[in-house]
């Protein structure tokens, strides 16, 4: 071998070591970075005369399988974690059992006051606390409902709030492939943009159920896992429009809440067998349209039932037929055509509250009597509480068709509130245990960094051979040189 053969052998073989080294280095400095995929250098040797080695290409590694099954156990987990915080709420707004200011509680409280003012109902203070009692459980499901309008809202604006995320990342995710595209072409090293694009497509795959397929060049199209389009050259345009408040009564089937559109067309965002389930987008429309919805019906059953037993025909004599009872729908009868959010606009009849100009005295007289009747008369109280304590058939709500009394329907409902809040966090769980698993098998799957110094030593080694090929190369030339002269 000519010593220009030998030079030129050493001097590449020092470039290659070099951008090893750069490379070895990159992968122990992130070998915590979240998304980083392992490097290697691609080395081939040449075919000129001179012999030598040259870089052909910065390698990344990723295992798609282990890259699908983190995405989708993050998604999960995020999705759950939305579910779990919408039913922590709902408890919380009914109240447990063993809390003063549960429901349960309250009617249990309004049951003893109409007990203790039928034993002396010639005693105004104890008339004046079955209405007081009986606002805390009007009160009580007011605000409940109201939190409940609430949470339907926070879903709305964070279903917006994801179609506007989504809309920006598969634009982003689009350049990105150009720019890999052209990278590669012209030979660079791209896997800097391999790990923003992964970490941008695990992103959309938190908020909808993602499927990639490879395109030509480096570049990949993503679907939803029901087949709808997200990106494929150029990126979907997703569109929502935002409610600024919600009411009881308003959802997506009655055309007064908006769905999601995918370039113009309606998607279905139902969170069974609907494109979008199982990931957090599908858990706020899931929490808007199902979740939230079946517990307003819950609520609304509850005050349908004590207003009905308060307003039977019968129970007051002075109440002619269809006149408002104890309970009242915002003032009126109580329509069981009009029961849904029913709980929001349950009250206490104002003919019997001191504090809106009424007199409680006619919670022993009666709702109708034009003057006060005997004070020892506690029959009226007396109906009223057998009313509540007395059993019969719910009409509505998920106990519907079960026979028993007042409280026994609250206890059911805040026993079902803590029972799905219970299995929301099991489910939750799960989800980031999966996760957490999925992450270190990815994570096991990465850089390791003793791998990666003995990588680094042999590397080394590497270039102190041929920096020692030089330095005999730079000796015989200066021998030879020593001679000529």
């Amino acid at each position: 071998m000519s010593l220009t053969g030998a030079l030129s052998n050493a001097i590449s073989g020092l470039t290659a070591a070099t951008r090893s080294a750069q490379v070895v280095s990159s992968n122990m400095a992130n070998s915590m970075t979240e998304g980083y995929g392992r490097r290697d250098v691609e080395l081939q040797s040449q075919d000129t005369r001179g012999g030598g080695v040259s870089v052909v290409a910065t390698v990344r590694h990723r295992e798609p399988a282990l890259v699908a099954e983190m995405r989708d156990a993050n998604a999960d987990r995020s999705a759950q974690s939305s579910v779990a915080g919408f039913n922590t709420k709902l408890e919380q707004l009914v109240g447990t059992p063993d809390s003063a200011s549960s429901l349960t509680s309250r009617l249990a409280s309004f049951e003893a006051s109409l007990v203790s003012a039928a034993s002396r109902p010639d005693l105004s203070g104890r008339l004046d606390q079955v209405v007081r009692e009986a606002n805390s459980i009007t009160r009580s499901l007011n605000t409940a409902s109201q939190g409940i309008q609430d949470m339907r809202v926070s879903a709305d604006r964070s279903i917006q709030t994801a179609v506007s995320a989504l809309n920006t990342k598969l634009v982003q995710v689009q350049e990105l492939n150009v720019q890999i595209a052209g990278g590669s072409a012209a030979k660079r090293d791209v896997s800097a943009l391999f790990d923003h694009r992964e970490a941008l497509i695990g992103e959309i795959a938190e908020l909808v159920p993602v499927k990639e397929m490879r395109r030509p060049n480096q570049g990949v199209a993503l679907y939803t896992q029901g087949g709808v389009l997200l990106l494929d050259g150029n990126a979907a345009e997703l569109a929502f429009t935002n409610a600024n408040t919600i009411v009881p009564h308003m959802t997506q089937a009655g055309g007064l809440l908006s769905g999601i559109t995918i370039n113009g067309v309606d998607v279905s965002v139902d969170p069974e067998h609907g494109p979008l389930r199982g990931r957090q987008l599908g858990a706020f429309f899931e929490i808007r349209d199902d979740l939230a919805v079946g517990a307003q019906a819950e609520l609304d059953a509850v005050a349908r039932d004590l207003s009905e037993r308060m307003q039977d025909a019968g129970l007051d004599p002075t109440t002619p037929t269809g006149a408002a009872g104890l309970f009242t729908d915002a003032g009126a009868y109580v329509d069981a055509t009009n029961e849904v959010g029913l709980a929001s606009r349950i009250s206490v009849n104002a003919v019997v509250d001191p504090d809106r100009g009424g007199e409680s005295w006619r919670l022993r007289d009666g709702l109708g009597a034009a003057v006060r009747g005997p004070v020892g008369n506690a029959e009226l109280l007396h109906s009223f509480a057998s009313a509540l304590s007395s059993t019969r058939s719910y009409a509505s709500g998920g106990f519907a068709g079960q026979i028993a009394a007042a409280s026994d329907l609250a206890s059911l409902v805040t026993e079902k509130f803590g029972s799905q809040r219970l299995g929301a966090e099991q489910k939750l769980t799960f989800a980031a245990v999966r996760a957490t698993e999925a992450e270190q098998f990815l994570m096991a799957d990465g850089v390791d960094t003793d791998r990666e110094l003995q990588r680094l030593m042999l590397i080394e080694q590497a270039y102190a051979a041929n920096a020692r090929v030089l330095q005999t190369v730079d000796d015989m030339m200066n021998a030879l040189m020593g001679a000529l002269r």
